[in-house]
């Protein structure tokens, strides 16, 4: 295998496994970004500070249940998020759509966050215009996913500490002229945001984070690691970040990020933040590789190249980011962010509710080997899909991307009770890989 491969179609071996403290400080990295200041920044804008603490409570709470219970699935069988959706009710051609969903969606962000990143510096900085910053932005994020997992790991040692000193730096200087009791217990300066509302944007702001969480368990060594760097990397990324921005938000009366982060760090401590902003980035080409590795391969019956597949990829989302396309893709985003959380919701329904494909995963997986048979989908998974997506997007209560997430644990589960003894035991309707 190639370097940086990182086994797109196959489980990851025990000895190409790591510590749960290099796993968590990937899974800080993807929370410690711009985008989560500027949520703690909305919030703060509009919520008092402990209305947004218990939105940010309330919000990593559903996170990391949903990181916890698909991510040991994935810890257990070394399998990518799409990958291991075949065996866990999406079937062959049920987990290339997963797949394409997923890499479309990433892609969307990538190319979106990669605009922020440019937009960033021409404030600051100025020189290249727009489009030069972009495609610098993109390069730099496409050669650190080619070198894979340890690559990105790398990475995130180096733009963590970074980020957390930015932090530190900012809290003290942002606030220094300020006293504590009063921004704690002071009105929100801009319009009100209810409890419900700040818990949406916490939960939906990184579920789709939660639901690749496989992609990045595969590389734990067992379940317990899973839950440590869950409960330590969601923790510290939405009440470390989340709050500093609250309060600075109550500071400067603003929840503009980059006036925010300027008026108390200055110029350097703005390109940090902006920089950090790859390190989730360098997160949403790598599962996006892996899902359309996956569909090339279900569909076509070609097995191709992540680190091709990320050329192609990142440069695609760099292209249409230069070119300022994706700037009207928010709304497709937004249509995203409740189409994909049930997946979750189905593959852990399929996988720990129903365990339909577990006798035959856990054989296999002692054989370091997938499964020789894969059903070719069933109508509860499709059914269940469009179902939970209509009510994650129609329905006007709670939170739409949580909502969808347990009306397809529900669902599907009801259906597939219901069904043909055919769809209850897909071993009698497997097709050959």
């Amino acid at each position: 295998m190639a370097q940086g491969e990182d086994f797109p179609l196959s489980r990851v071996p025990q000895n190409a496994r790591y510590g749960w403290i290099s796993v968590a400080v990937m899974r800080f990295g993807q929370l410690s970004a711009l985008s989560q200041f500027l949520l703690g920044a909305t919030l703060g804008y509009g919520m008092s500070f402990w209305s947004a603490f218990w939105a940010l409570t309330l919000g990593a709470v559903v996170l990391e249940i949903v990181s916890i219970v698909v991510g040991i699935a994935g810890q257990r069988e070394g399998l990518s998020t799409s990958l291991l959706a075949r065996w866990s009710g999406f079937g062959r051609y049920g987990s290339a759509v997963v797949g394409l969903v997923i890499a479309v969606g990433l892609v969307g962000w990538f190319g979106i966050q990669n605009a922020v990143f440019a937009q960033g510096l021409v404030q600051l900085i100025g020189i290249l215009p727009e489009w030069l910053w972009s495609i610098i932005a993109g390069v730099a994020v496409i050669i650190i996913v080619t070198y894979g997992f340890l690559s990105m790991g790398w990475t995130a040692y180096i733009a963590v500490p970074l980020f957390l000193l930015l932090a530190a730096w900012s809290t003290i200087s942002g606030l220094s002229h300020h006293h504590l009791h009063h921004l704690i217990t002071m009105a929100p300066p801009g319009h009100l945001l209810s409890l419900a509302q700040g818990t949406t944007l916490v939960a939906g702001g990184f579920i789709i984070g939660a639901v690749i969480t496989p992609d990045m368990t595969r590389f734990n060594r067992n379940p317990q690691d899973v839950i440590k760097q869950t409960i330590v990397g969601i923790t510290l990324g939405e009440y470390v970040i989340g709050l500093v921005g609250v309060l600075l938000a109550h500071a400067v009366r603003s929840e503009n990020v980059v006036h925010i982060i300027y008026s108390t760090s200055g110029l350097l401590g703005t390109i940090i933040l902006i920089t950090a902003t790859l390190k989730i980035n360098d997160w949403n080409l790598y599962s996006s590789s892996l899902g359309i590795v996956n569909l090339m391969d279900t569909v076509f019956g070609f097995q191709i190249s992540r680190i091709s597949t990320t050329w192609i990829i990142g440069g695609l989302g760099t292209f249409l980011a230069a070119i300022g396309i994706l700037q009207h893709f928010i709304g497709f985003l937004t249509v995203l962010g409740v189409t994909i959380p049930p997946i979750s919701g189905i593959m852990l329904s399929d996988y720990w509710i129903l365990k339909r494909h577990r006798h035959i995963l856990d054989v296999t997986r002692a054989q370091g080997a997938l499964p020789r048979s894969v059903e070719g989908g069933n109508w509860p998974m499709v059914v269940s899909w469009i179902t939970a997506s209509l009510i994650g997007y129609f329905v006007p209560w709670g939170i739409g991307s949580i909502n969808a997430l347990i009306s397809a644990i529900v669902l599907y589960a009801l259906l597939v009770k219901i069904s043909p003894r055919s769809i209850k035991n897909p071993t009698l309707a497997g097709e050959s890989l």
